[in-house]
C-alpha cells in the first residue's frame, strides 16, 4: 500500500482515535518508523484533532467537578498499591451519577422568558382590543351610511 493510499484510507485518523486493531496499530507504527513525512503528517493530523476536540470542549458543570475531585481524593486515601508503585491492567472508572432530569439554563433567561411571554399577552390583548374596536367602527359608518342614504332620498 504506498503512502497516499494509507492516508486517503482513514487508518490515521481510527489509530490516533483508538479505534484500530492491534495489526493495524502494528502497521501503522511501521509505516511511521520506514515514513518520516507520514511521521511529521501523523503528529500534525493529531495535533489538529487536539485542537479541534479543545475548541468543542465544553467545562462540566461546577457540582459534577467537586464529585469528582472528591471521589479522586477519596480513592487515592484508600489505595496503596499506587502508593508502593504496582499498576493493575484494569482502569479505574468513577462512577459519577446525575439525578436531574430537568435542563439547565443561564440565570438570565428565565426573567426574559417571563418578560417576553407577558409581552406576548399584553401584544395579543391589545391586538384583540383594538380588532373588535375596528368591526364596532366599521359597523357605525355602515350604520351612518345608510342612515345618510335614507336621509338623502
Amino acid at each position: 500500500m504506498s503512502k497516499q493510499e494509507f492516508i486517503e484510507s482513514g487508518i490515521l485518523e481510527s489509530h490516533l482515535m483508538g479505534l484500530t486493531s492491534e495489526e493495524e496499530q502494528e502497521q501503522v507504527a511501521e509505516m511511521m518508523l520506514s515514513d518520516r513525512e507520514l511521521s511529521e503528517y501523523v503528529t500534525e493530523l493529531e495535533d489538529d484533532i487536539k485542537r479541534y476536540f479543545a475548541e468543542g470542549a465544553v467545562a462540566p458543570p461546577e457540582a459534577v467537578r467537586e464529585i469528582i475531585l472528591l471521589r479522586s481524593i477519596r480513592e487515592k486515601k484508600g489505595r496503596s498499591s499506587y502508593d508502593s508503585g504496582q499498576t493493575t491492567d484494569t482502569a479505574q472508572y468513577l462512577n459519577v451519577e446525575v439525578n436531574d432530569t430537568h435542563m439547565k439554563v443561564h440565570k438570565l433567561w428565565r426573567p426574559a422568558f417571563i418578560a417576553v411571554f407577558v409581552l406576548s399577552k399584553i401584544f395579543l390583548i391589545a391586538g384583540l382590543y383594538f380588532y373588535f374596536k375596528s368591526v364596532a367602527q366599521q359597523e357605525e359608518i355602515e350604520k351612518i351610511k345608510t342612515e345618510m342614504q335614507l336621509n338623502g332620498k
